[in-house]
């Protein structure tokens, strides 16, 4: 996982090295919910000096396992609204996290670039995890925007990993681009996704530039090298006594914009110049 890799980074930054200081024990669930309580049983039992939880269900069962260890929670939320904490600035209890967006989930502003990069689109296809733990509050953005824009958008979910049956029903749709929901599931498989949106020729919205880089055509959101770094920087303050309910929940105050030139190439579409100026990371 990109942002697994990126936390460990960070956390050699400052001065904590694996066999030497720091233990890893990374759990997952492998896209089954059902299966994070146990883990965090695990986890609890272990006696860990601190969870990183990625996602609302994780940060979930991690909160219904302990109300000792600190919890860090990372990802695309309202962790307030989710009951995780009191408040961003003062979480109190044992949460407190590093957020993806400051507000909402940016589907609305992804759609936009969607539209605005792939000229007359009317109809975008959404794609969408087996299991949706977060993409109630995503759909909600994003059919919000979709009527300010005057989109249609079929919703598509991926059923027991098949992607390829999945695009099948994509294209029966009949859109002229796809959003690929932010998921945690969608960012370690994003490989098979990636390849189906080139033989579909659909030009494809992402989560993450990691994303892009590997051949989706754009992303939008925050740097998961600098969200890494915050979350080193709290399991830090943590590991040096902080409570992590006086540690305020911390959210991205910039963001990139990735093209991929390449599979704009491979797809036939050309990126309008207003894209273009605005573009943080454009691969070539």
């Amino acid at each position: 996982m990109a942002f697994e890799f990126a936390l460990r980074a960070a956390l050699e930054k400052l001065g904590y090295a694996e066999g030497r200081n720091l233990a890893f024990e990374p759990h997952y669930a492998d896209g089954n919910p059902e299966r994070l309580p146990a883990l965090a049983k695990v986890l609890v039992q272990r006696r860990v000096d601190a969870i990183v939880a990625v996602g609302t269900a994780s940060a979930r069962a991690a909160k219904q396992a302990t109300a000792t260890i600190p919890i860090i929670l990372f990802g695309n939320v309202d962790p307030v609204a989710a009951g995780l904490v009191a408040s961003l600035a003062r979480p109190g209890g044992n949460v407190t996290g590093v957020l993806i967006a400051p507000d909402g989930t940016l589907a609305a502003k992804k759609l936009e670039l969607l539209k605005e990069t792939v000229s007359g689109a009317s109809r975008i296809a959404v794609l969408v995890p087996e299991h949706r733990a977060n993409a109630p509050t995503q759909l909600a953005e994003l059919r919000r925007a979709a009527a300010k824009l005057r989109i249609e958008l079929p919703v598509v979910d991926v059923r027991g990993n098949d992607y390829a049956e999945a695009f099948v029903r994509i294209a029966t749709a009949r859109p002229h681009a796809l959003f690929v929901l932010a998921s945690t599931y969608f960012a370690l498989e994003r490989a098979p996704i990636i390849e189906l949106t080139k033989k579909h020729r659909l030009p494809s919205m992402w989560e993450w530039r990691e994303q892009v880089e590997d051949g989706g055509l754009m992303s939008y959101g925050s740097s998961i090298v600098e969200r890494a770094q915050r979350m080193a920087e709290h399991i830090d303050r943590i590991f040096k006594g902080r409570a992590p309910g006086d540690l305020p929940v911390d959210r991205p105050k910039s963001f990139e914009l990735a093209v991929n030139m390449k599979t704009a190439k491979v797809l036939g579409i050309t990126i309008p110049p207003e894209i273009m100026v605005r573009a943080t990371r454009v691969i070539q």
